[in-house]
């Protein structure tokens, strides 16, 4: 069970170095990490080229592109790894030494094809931990609870590559959210289990400017995927309810009463409009006389 490290970058030349520190401490050491640098011009590539010495025993390759967005990143990457499983680490987080050797564990005991685990939130001093292990066991579908709620960090996953294979990747057309995109197409297989963890392995960096960040595009991505993957109609209402919350808190803690306004107003039309999408794109089971 050989593990490749995915590790998207874009002008990460101030954390690329910490990340790849905490691969280097994994008590069960991969066997490749793989960097893609999405078109800095700060020497991210530079940096992480530079950490090859400071990997032993680990295959580093570093690669260079033009700017196009997580997805095509991750993408790229997964293309170049040889692994039976793929290790996903944003370039400005950071994995606990244990992060490695307690996934695979779990994915041998328990005949997973995905796994997660908690993790801390670092806000400048501020640091807590999130308990994603909650949500997961406070779901009698794990499918379904993962889809009405979203909690698993992608700097916490580690999922077969051969699952990803199948079901085509990131989807680069979506400018955020593409990976809760791709845990729902892996995990909506009937024999497809995973786990989340209850070892906080993981320090999660909240940087301004970060993808999820941008509520307003991130908003209509989670839309474009709440149609895509809903489980019945009443669960999609819940995912449009559920993300408009979100919408409008993150708005007023960022001080923008306007737009949390305009998030609360469009609510009941996008009700509306996506419950009238669904219904129309609805696969119906063909019935047998």
């Amino acid at each position: 069970m050989t593990i490749s490290v995915i590790i998207p970058a874009y002008k990460a030349a101030l954390t690329i170095e910490r990340a790849l520190a905490s691969i280097a401490t994994q008590t069960l050491k991969p066997e490749q990490v793989i960097v893609v640098d999405d078109g800095s011009d700060d020497g991210t590539f530079e940096k992480a080229e530079a950490f090859t010495d400071r990997l032993t025993g680990i295959d580093l390759k570093v690669f260079s592109q033009q700017n196009l967005g997580a997805g095509a990143t991750r993408n790229r990457a997964i293309r170049e790894a040889t692994g039976d499983w793929l290790a996903f680490l944003d370039a400005d987080d950071e994995w606990l030494p244990e992060k490695l050797a307690t996934s695979m564990k779990a994915i041998k005991e328990h005949n997973l094809v995905l796994v997660a685990h908690n993790y801390f939130a670092i806000n400048g001093e501020q640091k807590k931990s999130v308990d994603c292990t909650a949500r997961y066991d406070a779901a009698t579908d794990p499918y379904r609870g993962l889809y009405l709620k979203g909690f698993l960090a992608t700097s916490s996953v580690i999922v077969q590559r051969n699952a990803v294979l199948e079901a085509d990747g990131f989807d680069e057309t979506l400018a955020t959210a593409q990976d809760f995109d791709l845990w729902l197409k892996i995990l909506k297989k009937e024999d497809a289990r995973f786990r989340v963890e209850p070892d906080v392995l993981l320090n999660y960096f909240v940087t301004p400017g970060s993808i999820t960040s941008h509520t307003s595009r991130r908003l209509d991505c989670t839309l474009r995927i709440a149609i895509k993957h809903a489980p019945s109609q009443s669960d999609l209402h819940y995912r449009i309810l559920n993300v408009h919350y979100e919408a409008i808190y993150s708005s007023l803690a960022k001080g923008h009463p306007i737009k949390a306004l305009g998030y609360f107003m469009i609510l009941p039309f996008r009700l509306l409009r996506l419950t009238h999408e669904y219904t129309k794109t609805k696969k119906q089971v063909p019935t047998v006389d």
